[in-house]
């Protein structure tokens, strides 16, 4: 299992707007081959920040199966445009359980 982190930073006063395209947007990679699980949560120091975990089966079901989909264009189009800066996505691997 992959897990993929991105914290987002989303423009300050769109936070409801993006949380309304978020609602949109996860049914889109929920669907996705290889993927088992999300969650958003929002940062409480800052407003606009959020933090995006999602479990993927492999890395490449999230940078090829995702990434190169055209569903990610709709995930995109729904949420690319709330970010400043972009957000850097890593991806983890369970080292000790």
């Amino acid at each position: 299992m992959i897990l993929e982190q991105a914290i987002l930073d989303v423009i300050p006063g769109k936070q409801q707007a993006f949380e309304i395209a978020f609602k949109q947007a996860q049914v889109i990679i929920s669907s996705m081959e290889g993927y088992i699980h999300h969650q958003l949560q929002k940062c409480i120091e800052k407003d606009n920040r959020y933090l995006l975990l999602v479990q993927w089966q492999t890395l490449e079901d999230h940078t090829l199966g995702f990434r190169e989909s055209p569903e990610y264009q709709q995930w995109k189009a729904l949420l690319h445009h709330f970010y400043e800066p972009f957000p850097e996505v890593e991806h983890f691997q369970l080292v000790q359980a």
